[in-house]
């Protein structure tokens, strides 16, 4: 197993990794809209922080040699099911291959973040 990071994302908030790499498959920890340059979530949209989750996915890909393209599923955790067509819109930019997901509304996210996306996806 490999312990996948990078300054190009958050850093853990807790006693994790970014992501691990095992058998040719890379599993990220969850990733809330936290811009890594500056360690907070700076958008208070749906919009602008399932963006950052985005870019914050794409960068631990990369870390990893891998991309949006190669990922196999996602799980995506809302803290308001009203957001789902608006993230929806954001998702659809970065997930163009369409991989099999889970979505759904939770009580709360870590910092107050409005949204988290997890992946898995093959090297």
């Amino acid at each position: 197993m490999k312990i996948i990071a990078t300054k190009n994302a958050p850093a853990a908030v807790g006693p994790y990794s970014q992501a691990v790499e095992i058998n040719g498959f890379v599993y990220t920890s969850g990733q809330i809209a936290i811009n890594p340059e500056v360690g907070k979530i700076e958008m208070s949209d749906i919009e602008g922080q399932a963006e950052q989750c985005c870019k914050n996915i794409g960068a631990i890909l990369s870390a990893a040699e891998t991309d949006f393209s190669k990922v196999v599923k996602t799980t995506c955790f809302l803290a308001d099911i009203v957001d789902f067509k608006k993230f929806n819109a954001v998702y659809e930019k970065y997930f163009i291959s369409k991989p099999a997901r889970s979505c759904v509304a939770v009580k709360d996210l870590p910092l107050g973040a409005l949204c988290e996306i997890e992946v898995i996806a093959a090297q």
